[in-house]
């Protein structure tokens, strides 16, 4: 045999010996810790399957299915009872841009410091450029900011996945409340928030008794009419559980309605909400009222029976019992003397 040959067949050999020492070692391997194996490969798979974290799946909003991939990263408030909502919850890092803070008369003192590091996108409405040039991924929205600076269409092209705050009903609201802890993982922060406001809202109910109710006159603005809620909007069901009878809680066809002078001087309030926002001041309302030579006829001004909200404590949001508690004390105001 050839020096070359035994050269060979030493080199095999011990290519051989290595293999067999290899897959000796591999199995020894797998003997002693296949549950540290299993484990191991169990936090792959998780990391490579989203369905593993819970994402992805569908909710119904708006009258239509919006599909969650994964727990969204940066997000526009659209209306300050969204933000409010997203502080109330403990999601305010997850907020790069709010809007409609002209609509607001500032967040409540547990929110402000949350609420007022999130920066204004805009202070009245959103533009379609500010909220396509923002960088979110997802968008919690008044239904106002709908189909002026927000498209659903072209949100979704940008990668916006977009949620709408339209609620009628506490239930509807307390849903959404319910869908953005799922969405944001904040399930028990979600479910605790309802339990302490559905309990604050049966403190009321069982403090006003079996009285009877207060007609009450919402007044957001007046021009040629008062600008007012239906018995369709948010605020009118609010008004019920505070105590209240909304005037014109059997006009339901649109949200918010303008009814003639002459219409409310045969209704009659005994009570008249003013909203106040922004401008003109509700001083400046409550004088308008009183220079109305029709308005002026009605029992409720001439006896001074005023009360105030601000207007994003009555839209769907966080403030469901902190409003019905603010109207009730305007309402029966001998229950909380």
């Amino acid at each position: 045999m050839s020096k070359q040959s035994l050269g060979r067949r030493l080199t095999l050999a011990v290519l051989s010996l290595s293999a067999a020492g290899l897959l000796a070692a591999c199995g020894g391997q797998d003997s002693a810790a296949p549950q540290e194996k299993g484990l191991a490969q169990q936090e792959i798979q998780s990391s490579q399957n989203p369905q593993a974290d819970g994402y992805p799946f569908a909710l119904e909003n708006y009258g239509r299915q919006v599909e969650i991939s994964g727990r969204p990263q940066r997000v526009l408030t659209l209306g300050p009872n969204c933000t409010e909502l997203f502080a109330a919850l403990g999601l305010q890092d997850n907020v790069i841009g709010r809007s409609l803070v002209n609509h607001s008369r500032g967040p409540l003192p547990q929110y402000q410091q949350a609420v007022e590091s999130i920066p204004q996108l805009n202070y009245g409405s959103v533009t379609r450029e500010a909220a396509l040039s923002s960088g979110a991924d997802f968008i919690y929205a008044l239904d106002w900011e709908i189909g002026g600076g927000v498209d659903l269409e072209e949100a979704a092209q940008y990668g916006m996945t977009v949620y709408i705050n339209a609620a009628s009903t506490l239930e509807e609201q307390y849903q959404e409340i319910r869908d953005l802890g799922r969405i944001f993982g904040a399930e028990q922060a979600a479910e605790d928030f309802i339990a302490d406001q559905n309990a604050r809202i049966q403190a009321v109910r069982d403090k006003i008794g079996d009285r009877a109710p207060v007609k009450v006159l919402v007044y957001d603005s007046g021009s040629d009419g008062v600008f007012t809620c239906s018995g369709s909007n948010f605020e009118s069901l609010l008004v019920g559980l505070a105590g209240g009878e909304n005037l014109f809680a059997d006009l339901s066809e649109k949200q918010w309605i303008t009814v003639s002078y002459e219409e409310i001087l045969v209704r009659q309030p005994d009570v008249i909400l003013v909203h106040d926002y922004d401008s003109p001041s509700v001083e400046e309302k409550i004088a308008e009222i009183k220079a109305n030579p029709t308005l002026a006829q009605l029992d409720c001004v001439k006896n001074q029976r005023f009360a105030s909200i601000t207007l994003e404590s009555v839209l769907p949001g966080d403030r469901m019992a902190y409003a019905v508690e603010q109207m009730a004390r305007d309402f029966y105001p001998d229950l909380w003397e």
